[in-house]
């Protein structure tokens, strides 16, 4: 049967997300008080210093104070939050509208914010990699002003923030050789009475463009083994220029085919259970076709629903619009953007899928 998310269940996905940010913080708290302490050198009395005031203000602002309370082991809330306080008095100090002191001139936002962005979109880099690439842009900075910056603004140098790559980085630096996986099921009528098809599609994110890799009512392991052959071929295999492919914990991903999959120089990467926000891509056009085609009629037989499938994939990559893709469409036709002509409707499967267009001839 299909699956219908409840607003119960939408609910539980969005306290999970935020109860996973929080987790995030707290973790982020934790080990900065963990470094302030190996800082100290194991002394019996603490002395912070300004840096580590300022990161620690930083960490415990996102937490609030009642969970500070909770975890909090150096020194109160209290103080915390007043470090934190004095931070943003000190930003609004007005201190740029008095009059020019003897000494270095202040960094400009503009280069604060480059140095921000370049750290936290670079994980690897170091203060001496973002001060060259500053100077490419013109702007000439030490590299103690780069850290300085950094630790003013809480990012930690980049031996310790290249082990906490982001999903979203991880994403982009595997753009163009990154593909999904995943299944849908359709009840259709046979002789039989209603059996379940398993509809297995790919997509390769960067493009959108979706293959449907399969259809059965039974995806067993030497299906699935076959499916893998298929996608890999070198000659017109659809992961042929893939390098990883993102997949849910299902079961039917079983390790034969994962292993077929990795000979051939796909990376399987098997994502956390229960997370469909780390596929959004590939989530969203199962929707789509839920909604636009598979919902909205009633198959008699495989081959009706091949069909359906079929007309509806040309339709979703050659004249259908996508808002995540700047609302153009994947494989655009002559026709697009014409001013003259007559005007035309093309209906596919009984026009519950059409597309308008103007008649050059």
């Amino acid at each position: 049967m299909n699956f219908v998310l409840q607003p119960w269940q939408l609910l539980v996905v969005i306290l999970t997300g935020w109860l996973n940010r929080r987790q995030q913080a707290v973790i982020d708290f934790l080990l900065t008080e963990v470094l302030v302490l190996k800082e100290s050198n194991g002394k019996r009395r603490i002395l912070l210093s300004d840096e580590q005031r300022r990161r620690l203000a930083i960490k415990g602002k996102a937490l609030g104070r009642k969970a500070l309370q909770e975890i909090a082991t150096i020194v109160t809330p209290d103080t915390i939050l007043r470090w934190h306080r004095q931070l943003v008095a000190a930003k609004w100090d007005y201190s740029n509208r008095r009059k020019a002191k003897p000494g270095r001139p202040p960094v400009s936002d503009e280069v604060t914010q480059l140095i921000l962005r370049m750290a936290r979109e670079n994980p690897t880099w170091g203060y001496d990699r973002i001060q060259v690439a500053l100077a490419n842009l013109g702007h000439r900075v030490s590299d103690t002003t780069v850290g300085n910056i950094l630790k003013a603004h809480g990012i930690e140098p980049a031996p310790r923030r290249k082990h906490q790559t982001t999903w979203k980085t991880f994403i982009k630096a595997h753009w163009d050789v990154l593909a999904a996986i995943d299944f849908t099921t359709v009840e259709v009528w046979t002789p039989r009475g209603l059996v379940t098809y398993y509809l297995l599609f790919v997509m390769e994110v960067a493009s959108r463009h979706v293959h449907l890799a399969g259809c059965t009512r039974n995806p067993n392991e030497a299906w699935m083994k076959q499916i893998a052959r298929n996608l890999t071929d070198p000659m017109a295999g659809f992961l042929r220029n893939k390098r990883y492919l993102l997949m849910d914990r299902d079961t039917k991903y079983s390790e034969a085919f994962r292993h077929l999959l990795e000979q051939a120089g796909v990376d399987c990467v098997r994502l956390p259970a229960r997370s469909p926000n780390l596929t959004p891509h590939i989530k969203r056009f199962m929707r789509t076709i839920k909604d636009e085609c598979l919902r909205r009629m009633i198959f008699f037989g495989e081959p009706s629903l091949r069909k359906a499938v079929y007309e509806f994939l040309v339709h979703y990559h050659s004249e259908r619009n996508h808002q995540g893709m700047a609302n153009r469409i994947l494989v655009p036709g002559k026709e697009v953007g014409q001013m003259q002509g007559g005007l035309r409707c093309r209906q596919r499967l009984g026009g519950i899928l059409r597309y308008y267009y103007r008649d050059a001839a």
